[in-house]
């Protein structure tokens, strides 16, 4: 992963991929995975995103990560939310509050200890963050640290040589590759992106239920 590309997005706050509202998909799909009050959920490379403010008003308590301390600082900020924070691993913090925990560094360092026991994944933005050769090390890791939990995940479909991305055209021969041994895949959407990605690439937005096995 190329923490200095990330970082260097928002120390120059070009975060176009933050969206101002909650994900309507996630507000849509979330009742598919049958979670009670108080279960833990898994964000992934979750920047900022609106969508753990509606995770957490449903009674959800969030754990996420994310490589930019500064989006971390601004999620905990527009929260209103004083984190307490502690250095768990090597190059790793922890930001901590009521009902939401965010470690500050690479996924790939996070271990399932840490992390601890997860009811589902949220992937609205993780997967597509990655180019090809990075998206099975992290499909074999996400389902390491989370126990296989169940997943809800949003992807994009797009004629990759059309843009470079990210966020990287992600097809369902690939979701199969990476997750079929472990999940069964059920597509719940697909829908076109309104006036295509950047630049206007025509491009179809898919979510997926990923249950165990």
């Amino acid at each position: 992963m190329d923490a200095q590309f990330w970082n260097m997005k928002w120390q120059k706050n070009q975060i176009g991929f933050h969206l101002p509202a909650v994900n309507p998909l996630l507000v849509k799909y979330f009742p598919v995975l049958e979670l009670k009050e108080g279960a833990r959920v898994f964000v992934p490379l979750c920047g900022k995103t609106l969508d753990i403010h509606w995770l957490l008003q449903r009674g959800m308590n969030v754990v996420g990560v994310e490589l930019s301390q500064i989006a971390v600082e601004q999620l905990f900020s527009e929260l209103g939310l004083t984190p307490q924070i502690t250095d768990v691993a090597p190059s790793m913090q922890c930001f901590q509050a009521k009902n939401l925990t965010i470690f500050v560094g690479d996924i790939f360092a996070l271990s399932r200890t840490l992390v601890g026991s997860v009811q589902a994944i949220y992937d609205r933005a993780a997967l597509v963050a990655l180019p090809p050769a990075m998206r099975a090390t992290y499909a074999e890791h996400l389902m390491d640290i989370s126990g296989t939990a169940e997943q809800l995940l949003v992807t994009l479909e797009y004629d990759q040589s059309c843009m470079a991305g990210p966020p990287f055209s992600v097809t369902q021969q690939d979701i199969q590759r990476y997750y079929g041994a472990e999940y069964a895949i059920s597509c719940l959407e697909n829908t076109s992106v309104t006036g295509g990605l950047k630049g206007g690439v025509p491009a179809t937005e898919n979510v997926w239920f990923l249950k165990p096995e």
